[in-house]
């Protein structure tokens, strides 16, 4: 069976249910790492797909991307965040990122690069957000424990509404990718009818993983159904290629490859 990689954060499980609840489960092996660590085992060979940052896309060669399936969003994100208590963005001398984030720390360093002329320090952490404010001034957190620290006091800004209200586009924060070396051993996966099981089975998803999270059940309830996307339309393909050219600009990424989809498998 094919061996698939991809992390259980809250946002992630509408894509993975089929495979592990649902009526896929059993057709192939699966591991949930964090999403760096699922980039490096696609990476190693070690899996033949990955749910992946999509900012490793640019830099494992020789991968493709699973057309239309994604973790995205086209307004706010809510569990990717910048932390401060600074005022003025432009005040932030040194941010602390999140070590499990790769996506997203490249979109911050974005963000304070190319839109507010400013470049702190960055120093990678453990995410904990108390910590992190001990010795810097800002810190990015992702994932289920970005909508759960205590927030009294801190100005939290969602990393997806700042790059929506500089781009007008929406952000893809983590995509399905195959090694071209095994596109012919994961063709029958149909993706995307697995991301469809799991949208709708959205109310057995939140009684699984729900009590995991503290926060109102109608409030994650939302998270899942209006806050991500998990299609990749124009704007949200665009989004990316613009991503992608501002992580290039600013030496985040070696090159611009363009984007190579497998095809559709069919049924």
């Amino acid at each position: 069976m094919p061996q698939l990689a991809a992390s259980s954060y809250l946002n992630s499980v509408p894509l993975i249910w089929s495979f592990v609840h649902g009526s896929r489960k059993g057709t192939v092996r699966f591991t949930d790492p964090v999403p760096a660590r699922c980039a490096q085992l696609l990476e190693e060979g070690a899996v033949q797909a990955a749910l992946i940052p999509v900012i490793e896309y640019q830099r494992i060669p020789e991968i493709s991307l699973v057309p239309d399936v994604c973790v995205g969003s086209k307004g706010k994100v809510r569990s990717v965040v910048l932390v401060t208590r600074a005022r003025d963005l432009r005040e932030v001398r040194s941010v602390a990122l999140d070590e499990s984030s790769r996506t997203s720390a490249a979109l911050m360093k974005i963000i304070f690069l190319e839109f507010l002329g400013v470049e702190p320090t960055w120093v990678t952490s453990a995410p904990n957000v108390e910590l992190m404010l001990k010795e810097n001034d800002a810190a990015l957190i992702i994932g289920d424990p970005a909508m759960t620290f205590v927030r009294n006091g801190l100005r939290i800004l969602d990393m997806a509404s700042l790059w929506r209200e500089h781009t007008g586009l929406g952000f893809v924060f983590a995509v399905w990718a195959v090694r071209n070396k095994d596109l012919s051993r994961v063709a029958a996966i149909d993706f995307a009818a697995a991301r469809d099981e799991g949208v709708e089975q959205i109310e057995e998803i939140l009684s699984h993983y729900g009590p995991e999270i503290p926060l109102p059940r109608q409030e994650l309830k939302e998270y899942l159904t209006d806050d991500i996307t998990f299609h990749i339309d124009e704007p949200m393909k665009q989004g990316m290629q613009l991503y992608f050219e501002l992580a290039y600009k600013h030496r985040l990424i070696e090159q611009v490859k363009p984007l190579m989809f497998m095809e559709r498998s069919v049924p």
